[in-house]
C-alpha cells in the first residue's frame, strides 16, 4: 500500500492513470443510466459513501496518519469543493447539451491542467507533452464533431466544470507529496458526501433493488478509479498525465456500444486514432526521458 512519498516513474503513472480513466468512463455510463430516475446529488452521495467505507477500513488496517495532522488539510477541503462543483455542473449541463458539445467543452480540462502545472507546480513541460495534449484535443473535436454552437449558459457550466476538474488534478499532485492515496480518497469523499447529503430533504428517492445494485456498483468502480488515478499522479507529473485523460473518450464509445448498442460514426474512429497516436507520442517521449535520466545517473 502506497505511502505519502512521491516518486517519479512516468510510464507507471501513465498506465495507472489510463486504467483509472477507463473506470471513470464506466462511472459516467452508470450515472447516465441512473440519472433518469434519481437526482445527481443522491447518486454522488452513494458513490462517496462506498469510497469512504472502503478507504476508511483500509486506512485503519494500515494505520495511516489522520488527515487532520496534514499540512495540506485545507487543500483537501478545497479539492473536495472543486470536485463537487465540477460534477454538479457537468451532469446538469448534460441535460441541455448534446454529447458532441458536452464532450468537446469538457475535454478542455487536460490543456488547462498543463497550464496550471506550469503556474502552480512549476513543472517543466516539454514539446512531447504539448504535442500529445494538443493532438488529443484535436482528436476529441474530430470525434465529437459539434454541428452547431451550444447554448451559452450550459456551455459556460461545462467549461467551468473542466476548469474545476483540472485544478483538482493539480491538487492531487500537490497533496501526494505528503499524503497517501487512501487518506486523500477518504477525506475528499467524506466532505463530498456530506455536501450532497444536505440536499436529501428535497431530492431523496428510495432506490429499488436495481437502483441499489447500480449505486453500489458505481461506488466500487469509482473507488477503484480514484485509487488508480491518485497512484498515477504519485508517479508522474500532472502535465504528463493530462493527455491520458483523452483515452476516457475511447472507453466511453466502447461502453456506449456495449450497453446501448451505439455505433460511432467514421469521424469518431478518426478522432480516436488521433487520440491513441497522441498518447503514443506521450509514451515514447516519457520513455526517452527515463532512458536519458538513467544514462545521466550512470555517467
Amino acid at each position: 500500500m502506497s505511502s505519502g512519498l512521491i516518486d517519479t516513474k512516468p510510464l507507471a503513472g501513465i498506465a495507472l492513470a489510463s486504467a483509472g480513466y477507463a473506470c471513470f468512463a464506466l462511472q459516467d455510463a452508470l450515472v447516465k443510466w441512473m440519472v433518469a430516475t434519481y437526482e445527481v446529488p443522491q447518486i454522488l452521495f452513494m458513490r462517496s459513501l462506498v469510497i469512504v467505507l472502503v478507504s476508511g477500513i483500509l486506512l485503519r488496517f494500515y494505520r495511516h496518519p489522520s488527515i487532520l495532522k496534514s499540512p495540506y488539510r485545507g487543500t483537501v477541503v478545497l479539492r473536495a469543493a472543486l470536485m463537487l462543483i465540477a460534477w454538479l455542473l457537468y451532469y446538469n449541463a448534460a441535460r441541455y447539451l448534446g454529447l458532441a458539445e458536452l464532450t468537446t467543452l469538457y475535454f478542455s480540462a487536460p490543456i488547462i491542467t498543463v497550464f496550471l502545472s506550469i503556474l502552480v507546480l512549476k513543472e517543466a513541460v516539454g514539446a512531447g507533452r504539448w504535442i500529445a495534449c494538443v493532438g488529443g484535443f484535436v482528436g476529441v473535436v474530430i470525434a465529437a464533431n459539434p454541428s452547431h454552437s451550444p447554448n451559452l449558459i450550459p456551455a459556460a457550466m461545462c467549461l467551468v466544470a473542466g476548469f474545476c476538474w483540472a485544478w483538482s488534478t493539480i491538487l492531487i499532485r500537490l497533496v501526494s507529496r505528503s499524503e497517501s492515496t487512501l487518506t486523500q480518497m477518504f477525506a475528499t469523499s467524506l466532505l463530498f458526501g456530506l455536501a450532497c447529503a444536505a440536499s436529501f430533504p428535497w431530492i431523496w428517492k428510495t432506490p429499488d433493488a436495481e437502483g441499489w445494485i447500480l449505486m453500489l456498483s458505481l461506488g466500487l468502480v469509482a473507488t477503484l478509479g480514484q485509487f488508480l488515478l491518485y497512484e498515477g499522479f504519485r508517479y508522474a507529473p500532472a502535465s504528463a498525465l493530462a493527455p491520458v485523460e483523452y483515452t476516457g473518450l475511447i472507453w466511453a464509445f466502447v461502453y456506449g456500444y456495449t450497453i446501448w448498442a451505439e455505433i460511432p460514426a467514421l469521424n469518431v474512429f478518426v478522432g480516436a486514432l488521433l487520440i491513441v497516436a497522441s498518447s503514443m507520442v506521450l509514451v515514447f517521449w516519457e520513455r526517452r526521458g527515463e532512458i536519458a535520466a538513467r544514462n545521466r545517473a550512470v555517467s
